[in-house]
C-alpha cells in the first residue's frame, strides 16, 4: 500500500476534490478549528477523523483551510504530508506554548524564527545537522500581522520536545540529568518558549518543498514563576488566531494568483 497514491487521504479522510486551497492553518487542538474557520468566509466542516478536523472557507476570494494536527511532531507531519499531497503549499501553525525566557509573558504571541530539534520526527526527514527554520516570507507575514493588530509579539527560537511531562516533571525521569542540563542550555541561549510541533513541521516542509511558519499563544512561563515574577495562566488563544488569519491575508495579497 502506498498512501500517497490513494484518492482519499489515509488519515485525514479528505479527497482530491476537497476545496482546501493552497493555504492551511494548523492548530493542534481539534476544538480550535471551528473558531478559526469562523473567521473565514463561507466556512464548511469537511471531515473529522482521529485528531484531524478539517474545515474549508475563503479569504479575499481565495480558498483556504484549517486542519488540526493533534499533539506532537508525528501527527503534525502526517497532516502536512497528506495536505501537501492534496495541493496545499503554505502552512501556518497557530498553537500554544510555554515561555522560557523571562520576558515572555502569558498572553504574548511568539513567532518562531527557528526551532530546537529535541524531538524524533524530523530525524526521519533530515540529518540532525540540518536546521529547523520557517519560511522567511511566512514568518515576515506573521510578524507584520501581529504589529498591524497591535498584539504583543516576540520573535526568536523555540524548543520542541516529544514529552510534555519530560519538561514539567523532569526530576522523576530516569534521564533527569539530561533533561535538566539541556533546559538550562536553552535558557542560556535565549530560547523564547517550548512547544511540540514546529521543528518537525519546518523540516518536513523543507523536505516537501512547501512553506511553513508558526505563531503561538503563551499560556504560562514556568521560569517567571520560578523567579518570583508575576505570572498568570492565559487560555485565550484569540490573539494568536487573529495573527494567523491576518498573516494568511497578507500572503494571499503578496502571492497573487500565480503561486
Amino acid at each position: 500500500m502506498n498512501p500517497s497514491t490513494r484518492d482519499t487521504a489515509f488519515h485525514l479522510h479528505l479527497t482530491r476534490d476537497t476545496p482546501l486551497g493552497r493555504y492551511c492553518i494548523l492548530p493542534g487542538d481539534p476544538g480550535r478549528c471551528a473558531a478559526i474557520a469562523a473567521r473565514f468566509d463561507n466556512p464548511v466542516h469537511r471531515q473529522t477523523n482521529r485528531e484531524y478536523c478539517t474545515w474549508t472557507g475563503a479569504l479575499l476570494g481565495q480558498p483556504v483551510s484549517v486542519c488540526s494536527t493533534g499533539i506532537g511532531g508525528p501527527s503534525a507531519a502526517i497532516a502536512m504530508e497528506e495536505l501537501a499531497q492534496l495541493g496545499v503549499t503554505t502552512f501556518l501553525r497557530v498553537g500554544t506554548c510555554g515561555g522560557i525566557r523571562t520576558d515572555v509573558q502569558s498572553g504574548d504571541v511568539v513567532v518562531a524564527t527557528g526551532a530546537v530539534r529535541m524531538e524524533g520526527t524530523s530525524r526521519e526527514y533530515a540529518p540532525i545537522e540540518y536546521p529547523a527554520v520557517p519560511d522567511f516570507q511566512v514568518t515576515s507575514a506573521l510578524v507584520q500581522a501581529a504589529q498591524a493588530l497591535g498584539k504583543p509579539c516576540k520573535t526568536g527560537v523555540v524548543q520542541c520536545k516529544d514529552s510534555f511531562y519530560g519538561q514539567h516533571a523532569p526530576e522523576r525521569m530516569p534521564v533527569a540529568y539530561e533533561l535538566t542540563q539541556k533546559w538550562e542550555a536553552w535558557k542560556r541561549l535565549g530560547v523564547l518558549a517550548s512547544e511540540m510541533e514546529s521543528a518537525a513541521l519546518f523540516v518536513v516542509a523543507s523536505a516537501l518543498g512547501v512553506r511553513c511558519g508558526s505563531c503561538f499563544h503563551v499560556i504560562w512561563n514556568q521560569e517567571r514563576q520560578a523567579a518570583g515574577l508575576d505570572q498568570a495562566e492565559s487560555l485565550d488563544t484569540s490573539a494568536a488566531i487573529a495573527v494567523g488569519v491576518e498573516a494568511l491575508k497578507l500572503l494571499i495579497r503578496e502571492d497573487g494568483p500565480s503561486r
